[in-house]
């Protein structure tokens, strides 16, 4: 189908466009960003005027709770949310049940993710069989089955030797490990930061230590491997500081911020708000701070949604008994927009953090718009304001630290491989 989207405002990071500019899809493909190509005929028209046109998001941490969670979500309901947020690719964490550590599951998943047809996935792989951390998983095999790369989840791995074997037999193969940096004992039983207020409302914290010892062991076996490391979900100013160092010493290391941490501190748990118990927790705000400047300067290269739908009954519970986590497919555009207009940040250098370094990231050639790439296209309304409603939201998690909150910026279509699979009503 030839697609025509005229009129609207596109954004483009890697090619620095921000330009009133019409947009040409051909065969699935873009065509042309400007003037019709040769001959164009369009079987549809799209009128962006007064909207931006840009590529579609990629997250590169969202869990679609297939296999062994779908009472939290099936596969059909966070690829329907992935769809409404702008999302066409995203990055799933191996922590599914079984964990994917077998070219089987994976060929499943990507199975049934291209048959609904709603979004890319790109699995990553189990490093250890079960995310045991005892045993290497066979990672040519779970490549070739389409892992983007190798991970533990937030499952612990302990034992230092094999992590170290893990990355040098990951380097040699050129595939990079994607890893949350917590150390196991000094988190054990922790559903908080360290800080005031768990102290005031009893909750067991997770120092800070935790995170950054668990990081430097990480940065030194990266830095004698000279393995690709990716750091997911970076949470501490401490944990800012080491990655920026490592990056000054040459270490090949990147990382990622999940959206809420950008927006929230440990001050928005208030009375016991178990929608805000999240992993890793919500730090204190000179935290959150650095976290938002250390994105701004480059010294962290993504957003992520960390989307995590649970249950409803989940959340009932006690703060320290409830279910870690929250949806955020719908809300990664928004936060996005919002931290960008609070930081004073162009939105060229703001949409570069959801598309085009979280592709350069997983290494896949898509997040821009340039002639003959992929017909993935996100056209948003930025002017739109909209309050955060469990109700409405697609996926069938609906709970998020954000419910009632009031957010700026409104995904209008989705397109993937020059197919609308998401219209607002």
């Amino acid at each position: 189908m030839n697609i025509h989207i005229k009129n609207g405002r596109v954004i483009d990071p890697k090619n620095q466009l921000d330009a009133q500019r019409d947009v040409y899809i051909v065969d699935r493909r873009i065509a042309a960003v400007g003037s019709a190509p040769q001959g164009f005929v369009a079987d549809q028209v799209i009128d962006a005027t007064g909207l931006c046109v840009m590529p579609g998001l990629i997250d590169i941490a969202a869990r679609l709770r297939e296999p062994g969670f779908e009472y939290k979500a099936t596969l059909e309901s966070e690829m329907n949310a992935a769809a409404a947020g702008g999302v066409t690719s995203l990055a799933c964490p191996p922590d599914t049940d079984p964990p994917l550590d077998e070219p089987g599951l994976v060929e499943m998943l990507k199975h049934r993710a291209r048959n609904l047809n709603l979004a890319r996935v790109f699995p990553i792989g189990a490093l250890t069989y079960g995310l045991k951390g005892l045993e290497l998983t066979e990672m040519i095999e779970l490549s070739e089955a389409g892992c983007k790369a190798f991970s533990q989840a937030d499952a612990p791995l302990t034992d230092t030797r094999v992590l170290l074997r893990a990355m040098q037999y990951a380097a040699t193969m050129g595939y990079s490990v994607w890893l949350r940096p917590q150390d196991s004992f000094l988190a054990k039983n922790g559903v908080a930061h360290d800080g005031i207020v768990a102290t005031r409302c009893g909750l067991a914290g997770i120092p800070v230590s935790a995170e950054t010892i668990a990081l430097a062991t990480m940065l030194t076996l990266a830095k004698d491997t000279g393995v690709a490391l990716h750091i997911c979900r970076i949470s501490s100013a401490a944990g800012v500081e080491l990655i920026r160092a490592a990056k000054q010493q040459g270490i090949k290391v990147s990382c990622d911020v999940a959206m809420n941490h950008l927006h929230l501190s440990e001050m928005d748990i208030g009375f016991f708000d178990a929608n805000c118990h999240l992993v890793p927790p919500l730090r204190s705000l000179r935290d959150r701070d650095a976290l938002r400047a250390a994105l701004h300067d480059g010294t962290i290269d993504a957003i992520c949604s960390d989307h995590t739908p649970v249950d409803e009954d989940a959340k009932l519970s006690p703060f320290s008994d409830a279910e870690a986590g929250a949806t955020g497919l719908e809300l990664l555009l928004p936060l996005t927009l919002k931290w960008a207009a609070q930081a004073g940040v162009p939105l060229l250098d703001a949409l570069a953090r959801v598309t085009l370094q979280p592709a350069q990231l997983l290494g896949i050639a898509m997040g821009h718009l340039s002639v003959g790439a992929h017909a993935d296209v996100c056209i948003f309304d930025i002017d739109a304001s909209w309050r955060v409603q469990p109700s409405a939201l697609k996926s069938q998690g609906k709970n998020t630290p954000f419910n009632g909150y009031e957010m700026q910026g409104k995904v209008r279509y989705t397109l993937l491989a020059g197919e609308v699979v998401y219209q607002a009503q």
